[in-house]
């Protein structure tokens, strides 16, 4: 199968965060591809994969950036496909100046933003996988079938006080 999925960071030192995003996609059976494309360092080839990314087969584009994380910016200016941006936690600012460069976007230029850690990094892979499964009854059921059962985990748990 080919991949629908495009998972793009800005520097292969987001591996290791990014992890939890494949284990979902994995978990759900959608074919990714994960790359190390950065806005500033290889802009050119970051452009051309993504206004390539639709005839190749992708629906979905998450983009994974740290500090200035301009990555699902220059992603979702290159494209119609929607974009899920990934703020990564940097060393300085803990995320949130991440989180404010992939969130504060200009209109007709969206990028659906997800939180800072790992809650974020799984989210990025649900959504994504809602998004497929507007066109997809088994993907749909999947998902439906997964909410269950963690339901089902949260009510039957029990709290001593």
């Amino acid at each position: 199968m080919k991949p629908v999925i495009a998972i793009l960071m800005g520097s292969d030192s987001d591996v290791p965060a990014l992890k939890p995003c494949g284990e979902v996609l994995r978990e759900f059976g959608i074919e990714f591809v994960a790359k190390v494309l950065s806005a500033h360092r290889t802009p050119d080839e970051a452009v051309d994969f993504v206004k390539a990314a639709r005839k190749n087969g992708i629906k979905v584009i998450i983009a994974a950036a740290g500090g200035a994380a301009h990555l699902a910016g220059v992603a979702a200016a290159n494209t119609s496909l929607p974009v899920i941006g990934i703020p990564v936690e940097s060393s300085s600012l803990k995320g949130l100046d991440s989180l404010l460069s992939t969130v504060q976007m200009p209109a007709g230029t969206p990028v659906a933003t997800v939180a800072v850690g790992s809650g974020g990094v799984k989210n990025a892979a649900f959504l994504a996988a809602r998004i497929l499964a507007l066109s997809d009854a088994k993907l749909e059921k999947r998902l439906e079938q997964y909410k269950d059962v963690t339901k089902k985990k949260i009510l039957s748990k029990k709290v001593d006080l």
